[in-house]
């Protein structure tokens, strides 16, 4: 083969990969093991554009470099195949969203095989295959079964909770349970009914159903996460979005908060994505306690974490959700508040935390009693305090708080400095006000100060201290089709699991996929969603699990696909572990990386692996952004001028698709076939180009910016897209791409092919010994490329190949002994075209099989210097002298240089100066 042909090499390489099963994992206790993982992808119906791979190239790359230094790699692929998106086309077309998401499935499959990933795909997943979701079903129903004891601080079954319950009742256990529960004795629990029974244990249960506030949103059907709410709609089609309470079932994270936290500790993450886990979580240490309302009844339980404060409270601030809002709305009040009510009910929480500069609320009219001192204070109603989040209720003290202080200053509300030793150690500074004195907390340390508020709390009954976590329980059920159905049938209203060997529950068949005319989810149009057991036939859980039930265990599954007994095998969980790299997007950092940690925990818990962390490393990629292009098109006419001209016209930029361009240069034919309207379109060149403008943006359709990895690899080849990719810039960068680069890193890829073949196209690599300079270029090659590989950082190394490379073409280097280790080292980044070379070079197996080059320091040390030399501090000439030459020698070598004794003119130096090592200089 004369010329480098990458379509013809790379399909030869990944049909040999395929065939020979060279990427297929199996448990070899003889050789250390390495996990390399990618954050399981959706399958979107617009396929790859070239910032997906970008990850997955990196993890490859590891993974083939691991390889080479003998570990036994698993490197799995699957897809997080359940979503929204299927099921929003579905109601679209009638099409069965399994039909679009195996359309989805086979576009990415081909266009990841195409860029020639070392993935096993005998250990391929799929969320929404039964073999798959059985066992997701099955651990929903472990934790349904279980409760967490906070005396072994781990979870338990729940079987032996109701042993306790036959022996002692409640009393004394510390469990994690509702807040609500009752203290009940073993006499009490054998009087119970059996509903009794059933409700009681759903409040010790780790997965239960609870009246919970959600996002709702009825054009879909469905709950959505405040990640799929943006402004009061849903991100998917913009349809409003409402708070509102419904029945879901929810799964306590909560229980995990304190190990979640402390495995933080244990993790190789970066900082900032623990950092946003922590405060996720929120761990909060302060104290709980209530104030009555005036006229009333009802007790506001509030949460504070600086109670030494308390007098400086001069309002309550519920959330609009808050239980007791609409009973503490007087007359006078309810236009206004009710208005505003309406309207905060379409804001998610995510937009009400993040919404800094809107200030919005209302006053309820009623008033609340501080019980350190009697004063009455307003109640209020505000957007900043979330239902969720605590007791919904917040104690304002605005000049010692930052969002209190806001809202006070927007409806002019009274604020009161607290004057005390503890505000020196405040955590927020006082802003003005009425300076007032606070009684008998006067000039304690802050600590003493609250521990002595929190003694008259409790000797008072009020209140009492307390932690609390931000973090709430996870909403677990959307009201979808294309979801996990949930193992639960329902018995005069209570929740029961169905049996086991029952599992998988299968999603029905339904005749449209939307909600029922009276609002029930999509799984009530089944003709018989129902199940059957001795007593009687009852109806099934009509909700769906959540996008991320799939996606919180699957890096099991990989281990072990194919079992049909367990999710996992003992033997396989122990031998693969834990992810040692999880390669992925940062976005994940609140959701799917804490719940994937939190079902790790629970399934450590009750024994089934033997790992509570699940991701060891994890490093998150940056993005690739878009470049756009534009033409300038002359205002009212249908004529474009280059960019060079446009300012001599009143012209509006346009953007044009980028692939329709090469090198800033339009095409102008294709610009012409574009769009109807661009048919009879003419142009002012410059130099007879027409020249585009170009910015920098975020990659979408809109912009007409994506770039499709296929096209790319059609015209350059794979191992050009992988190597450009890397070469853009440090991985966790975010960086723009740009087409006019990639040339560069074809030429490249041409210009190592001709090392290992002579100018008539023929193999031509010798089996002479190479010489010090060669060796020299190859070594601190390997060097670098380790180094980079070993620190995860990949595009210096891409740089110091095409360094390589060029020093070796320089000194026309064809030795098999340079040749071949170079091959190898390139081989994790170009895979395809080492390959190719190893094979040219007689080898018969894969590259893979192949040893990492060791790195020998001694090639790189120095035997020679190159001295500039000067005569009268001009620099004339160069000598090439060993190193292990004297000052004299250096002197007298320099003198009898020819060049040198032309520019002395026959004269005697009256001084030489010789640094060894260094410079050579000499005075007439």
């Amino acid at each position: 083969m004369a010329d480098y042909n990458p379509s013809v090499i790379e399909k030869k390489w990944q049909q040999y990969w395929e065939q020979n099963q060279v990427f297929n994992a199996k448990v070899n206790p003889n050789k250390p093991k390495f996990y390399s993982l990618d954050m399981f992808p959706y399958p979107s119906g617009a396929g790859l554009h070239v910032g997906h791979p970008l990850g997955y190239i990196a993890s490859d790359i590891v993974t083939r470099y691991k390889r080479l230094q003998g570990f036994n790699v698993l490197h799995p692929m699957g897809y997080d195949s359940f979503g929204l998106p299927a099921e929003q086309y579905a109601i679209q077309t009638g099409q069965h969203p399994a039909i679009t998401t195996e359309e989805n499935i086979t576009r990415y499959t081909e266009q990841l095989k195409n860029i020639g990933f070392a993935f096993d795909w005998e250990k391929e997943v799929r969320t929404s295959n039964q073999d798959y979701y059985k066992w997701t079903q099955w651990i929903f129903m472990q934790l349904f079964n279980s409760y967490y004891d906070k005396e072994e601080n781990k979870a338990k079954s729940i079987s032996s909770l109701i042993e306790r319950f036959q022996t002692t009742g409640n009393l004394g256990l510390n469990a994690v349970c509702d807040e609500d529960t009752i203290d009940f004795t073993a006499e009490d629990w054998e009087n119970f009914s059996d509903e009794e029974k059933q409700k009681t244990l759903l409040k010790y249960r780790l997965t239960y159903l609870a009246e919970t506030t959600v996002n709702w949103c009825a054009a879909l059907g469905t709950v959505l996460s405040n990640d799929e709410v943006k402004d009061g709609f849903s991100e998917r089609g913009g349809h409003p979005v409402e708070r509102k309470k419904m029945m879901q079932w929810s799964m306590r994270i909560t229980a995990y908060a304190d190990r979640l936290l402390e495995g933080l500790e244990k993790v190789d993450w970066n900082e900032p994505i623990k950092e946003m886990q922590r405060n996720w979580i929120g761990k909060s240490k302060g104290a709980e306690m209530v104030f009555q309302v005036k006229g009333h009844d009802k007790q506001i339980k509030v949460f504070t974490t600086r109670i030494d404060t308390i007098y400086g409270v001069t309002y309550l601030a519920l959330a609009p959700e808050h239980d007791f809002v609409a009973d503490l709305i007087t007359k006078d009040q309810e236009k206004i508040a009710n208005e505003y009510i309406a309207t905060a009910k379409n804001r998610s929480e995510r937009d009400r935390m993040s919404d800094v500069k809107t200030i919005s609320g209302a006053f309820t009219g009623s008033y609340a009693i501080n019980p350190f001192n009697g004063e009455e204070i307003q109640i209020w109603i505000a957007d900043y305090v979330l239902a969720g989040y605590g007791t919904g209720a917040v104690m304002a003290v605005p000049a010692h708080d930052e969002r209190d202080f806001n809202f006070a200053k927007h409806f002019d509300l009274e604020i009161r400095q607290v004057i005390e030793g503890s505000m020196e150690n405040g955590s927020f500074p006082g802003k003005g006000g009425t300076i007032i004195n606070s009684d008998f907390l006067s000039n304690l340390p802050m600590q003493q100060a609250m521990d002595k508020a929190i003694a008259f709390l409790e000797e008072h009954k009020i209140g009492k201290g307390k932690i609390q976590y931000r973090m709430r329980d996870a909403i677990f059920t959307r009201q979808r089709y294309w979801g996990e159905p949930l193992p639960v049938y329902f018995n005069d209203g209570l929740p029961y699991l169905i049996n086991e060997q029952d599992l998988p529950l299968v999603l029905p068949e339904v005749d449209k996929y939307l909600p029922t005319e009276d609002g029930e989810p999509p799984l009530a149009r089944a003709s018989n969603w129902t199940y059957t057991t001795a007593s009687g036939t009852y109806p099934l859980e009509k909700s769906t699990m959540p996008g991320w039930a799939g996606s919180s265990w699957y890096f099991f599954r990989y281990m072990d696909p194919k079992n049909s007994e367990e999710f996992v095998s003992s033997e396989k969980a122990a031998y693969w572990g834990a992810v040692d790299l999880y390669i992925g997007g940062a976005e994940h950092a609140t959701g799917h990386l804490l719940y994937s940690r939190f079902w790790t925990k629970f399934l450590f818990d009750i024994g089934t692996v033997p790992i509570e962390e699940p991701f060891q490393k994890m490093i998150n990629q940056g993005m690739i952004q878009g470049r756009s292009n534009f033409v300038y098109r002359i205002k009212g006419s249908n004529k474009f001028v280059s960019h060079g001209l446009k300012d001599q016209y009143d012209t509006s930029a346009m953007h044009v698709d980028v692939n329709i361009v090469h090198n800033d240069q339009l095409n102008l034919e294709k610009f012409t076939a574009w769009r109807p309207d661009l048919v009879d379109a003419t142009f002012i060149l410059e130099d007879g180009k027409y020249i585009c403008g170009s910015e920098v943006e975020k990659m979408s359709k809109s912009k007409y910016n994506v770039v499709n990895p296929d096209d790319i690899i059609e015209r350059y080849g794979a191992d050009t897209l992988r190597l450009y990719e890397m070469f853009l810039g440090p991985l966790e960068q975010f960086k723009p791409w740009n087409t006019n680069g990639i040339d560069g890193v074809s030429k490249f890829l041409k210009k190592l092919w001709k090392l290992y073949h002579d100018n008539q196209g023929n193999v031509a690599v010798s089996n002479d010994k190479a010489s010090p300079e060669e060796l020299k270029t190859l070594h601190k090659t390997i060097k670098k490329t380790k180094e980079d590989l070993d620190n995860y950082s990949f595009n210096t190394s891409v740089a110091s190949f095409m360094i390589c490379v060029n020093e070796l073409s320089a000194l026309k280097c064809n030795k098999r002994e340079i040749l071949e280790p170079l091959a190898v080292i390139i081989s994790p980044y170009a895979p395809h075209v080492a390959e190719e070379l190893w094979s040219l070079l007689g080898h018969e197996n894969s590259i893979v099989e192949a040893a990492f080059p060791v790195f020998n320091e001694s090639y790189l040390v120095e035997s020679s210097h190159e001295y500039p030399v000067s005569v009268n501090g001009k620099m004339r000439t160069k000598l090439s002298l060993s190193l292990s030459l004297s000052k004299e020698e250096i002197e007298k070598a320099a003198l009898e240089d020819e060049t040198v004794q032309k520019w002395l003119e026959g004269k005697a130096p009256k001084k030489m100066i010789v640094v060894p090592g260094k410079i050579v200089n000499i005075v007439i």
